[in-house]
């Protein structure tokens, strides 16, 4: 068995984890199942914090006694052993007042030597925590100077963002001066400063010209451009001795710059991140605004003919909200907000997705929803949303789509499609259906808010005043629809997607489903937008729950229209 082990372990590895320990630094002829074991063992130490595993290498090393101070047996000898730090596990009682990273790739993150390091995935995985924990560590430095950009100042200011995060940490610090003017900023006892500043635009790079960061911050990297990083890393440079580093945060974007920065970091298929490169080390150099990658300074030298000053180390760190134990047991309510996103922003935040993004399918399901044979009796408030036709015909001159979508909310919290209405109709046919839909809506229902867009502009304006001319005598509202049709689309898909809507059996059903599918790559998105609007004008009116039928009210409901 001994001989058999022996040959296991000096046998050499397969492709894939060959290719794992070349990026160690492992040479071709030395990568064997034992090499493989001690680089699972040091991932499992520094990504883990597994002690286990720290002592094991210790051992492997000689760092560790295991053996005898003296060799003859007749001796009495003695055992050295290294000191023991267990980190926190995030299942102890955290002590007040402890400043520190917590166990895992918040710690990586911290302890990287890279010259840039991108740390993101998920939402709630303590980077900005470990991006502000940063900047103490060469608080005693004179003459060191860092900056930390958020995208704008309000990101910056508002409540619990990141000024008020700095305060959390750094008031704990004895030498510590928060200061207000120029800029929001943090003094040290040795005169060291860490700034926070914005840049929205491009314009705002030209305030940094001539400046020397030696620590620069980006909170939320895919917020910046390309060009804004690039610049930026221009005047990452430092005179006070501490070789200048770039440290980053950032939430998955599948079409931000940052996605294809990262990309060797990231499973292509999935889009998740690969666990076992997090925290391996790569190397850049930008020629010509093109950004290389290869996995030594040799390579970048003997490929593009750059010097070794030209080169960065880089690499990227996944986190996961399981990975921040003190927030899980803070807020343990977080994790309920991030599931109940729709399913894009779900796989985004939640899961730390590189590559989802929204396409048909991911909005709405008709498999999500009920279908009913008949209307429940329990509505309580009733909406009809409109999508008018922005222009009179397309371009093949037909007349445009008119798209109507009634929406009931009921008692229990659900909602219900009761009807949709989507025709191809002249201006004066357009009029002519919406006060007749109107009356019908009034005879079936009594209550029922007609919901119509309202256009910018003069013209706008004045369409919307003559539809409610037109709607006298009913419920009737023009509202200015803003942000994109997937913005507008969201709130009512988290429901449909969470399977709290039922849909109406009806011959429009077929019609119904199939635009929702498609959306947003459909062509047309009528009806999908009457649906948004009627859901707004529900949650608008701010219609929470029935009265109690007990404890005193002398009807048995006070929804029932008089």
């Amino acid at each position: 068995m001994r001989e058999l082990a022996q040959q296991i372990m000096n046998a050499h590895v397969g492709k894939t984890m060959g290719a794992t320990l070349e990026v160690y630094g492992v040479a071709k002829d030395d990568q064997t199942y034992s090499a493989a074991i001690v680089a699972r063992l040091m991932q499992k130490a520094l990504l883990d914090g597994d002690t286990a595993s720290i002592r094991l290498l210790g051992e492997l090393t000689d760092q560790v006694g295991a053996g005898a101070a003296g060799q003859e047996d007749e001796k009495i000898f003695t055992v050295e052993y290294m000191p023991i730090c267990i980190p926190d596990n995030g299942r102890d009682k955290r002590e007040a007042a402890t400043i520190g990273p917590q166990a895992g790739p918040q710690t990586m993150f911290m302890a990287s030597k890279a010259d840039i390091v991108i740390y993101g995935g998920a939402a709630g995985g303590g980077k900005t925590y470990a991006l502000l924990l940063e900047g103490l560590r060469n608080r005693g430095v004179k003459g060191f100077g860092g900056v930390i950009f958020r995208h704008s100042y309000t990101q910056i200011t508002a409540q619990g963002g990141l000024w008020d995060a700095s305060h959390k940490i750094y008031d704990l610090v004895p030498d510590a001066v928060p200061g207000m003017t120029p800029k929001l900023h943090w003094t040290f006892g040795s005169g060291a400063r860490l700034n926070f500043a914005h840049i929205t635009n491009d314009d705002d790079l030209k305030g940094w010209q001539g400046t020397e960061i030696c620590y620069l911050g980006f909170d939320e990297l895919t917020h910046f451009s390309r060009k804004q990083f690039l610049y930026m890393l221009s005047r990452n440079r430092s005179t006070c001795g501490i070789r200048p580093y770039v440290r980053a945060t950032c939430n998955p974007d599948a079409d931000s710059w940052v996605a294809d920065f990262i990309s060797w970091w990231i499973d292509q298929d999935t889009g998740y991140p690969i666990p076992e490169r997090s925290g391996q080390v790569r190397y850049m150099c930008v020629l010509n605004d093109t950004i290389y990658f290869a996995g030594s300074v040799e390579e970048l030298e003997k490929e593009h003919g750059v010097t070794p000053e030209q080169c960065k180390s880089v690499t990227f760190i996944a986190s996961r909200l399981q990975d921040n134990k003190v927030l899980m047991e803070s807020d343990p309510g977080y994790i309920a907000n991030l599931n109940a996103l729709l399913e894009v922003e779900r796989e985004r935040l939640l899961n730390g997705n590189w590559k989802i993004k929204a396409a048909a399918g991911l909005y709405f399901k008709r498999s999500q929803v009920t279908l009913l044979d008949e209307l429940p009796k329990d509505v309580i408030a009733w909406a009809r949303g409109w999508d008018l036709a922005a222009t009179a015909e397309d371009e093949n001159g037909e007349p445009a789509y008119t798209a109507s979508v009634l929406l009931g909310k009921r008692r229990n919290g659900r909602y219900i499609v009761a009807n949709v209405t989507n025709q191809r109709l002249s201006a004066d046919d357009v009029r002519t259906h919406i006060k007749q839909t109107a009356q019908m809506d009034k005879k079936t229902h009594k209550r029922v808010v007609e919901r119509l867009p309202k256009d910018p502009g003069q013209a706008g304006k004045a369409q919307a005043q003559s539809f409610v001319k037109m709607l006298a005598g009913f419920p009737v509202k023009t509202i200015a629809e803003s942000g994109s049709k997937e913005v507008r689309a969201e709130p009512f898909a988290a429901q449909w997607q969470h399977g709290n809507v039922d849909v109406l059996l009806a011959d429009w059903n077929e019609m119904y489903f199939s635009e929702l599918e498609s959306f947003p790559e459909s062509k047309f998105k009528d009806m999908v937008d009457a649906g948004s609007s009627a859901f707004a004008e529900l949650e608008s009116s701010a219609v929470a729950a029935a009265p109690p039928t007990s404890g005193g009210l002398q009807k048995a409901s006070y929804w029932k229209n008089k």
